[in-house]
């Protein structure tokens, strides 16, 4: 499942005005038909890092303890692109992240009392 930020800075034409938000959803989308699964979330407490995407592994590579991966200042198509075909691939747990990726990545937040992942 990848989930995309989409509140308060996260696909505002406001602080990013050169990103087609929309279009950016519907690449996502387009790229990752079922079984895959694209949803937006209210904030994700990384503003700062606007527009973010977590891949979340799946079921079996969670259980393996593969973690989310969290993908901050997501503006350009091309990595996108990237992103889309890493969880073809297999995502978190399953395949190898591309170096170019590893580029986007940024810490999960952590919030007092929930642990972190």
């Amino acid at each position: 499942m990848v989930t995309v930020c989409r509140d308060c800075c996260c696909g505002s034409p406001d602080k990013h005005p050169g990103v087609d938000h929309d279009g950016q959803l519907q690449q996502l989308r387009a790229a990752l038909p079922a079984p895959h699964r694209v949803r937006t979330s209210l904030c994700l407490d990384v503003c700062e890092q606007a527009n973010v995407v977590v891949v979340q592994p799946s079921p079996v590579a969670r259980r393996a303890g593969a973690r989310p991966a969290w993908f901050g200042l997501i503006g350009d198509p091309a990595v996108v692109d990237n992103i889309t075909a890493w969880v073809r691939d297999g995502g978190p747990g399953v395949a190898a992240m591309p170096a170019i990726l590893q580029l986007s990545l940024i810490p999960a937040p952590i919030h007092p009392g929930r642990p972190a992942d």
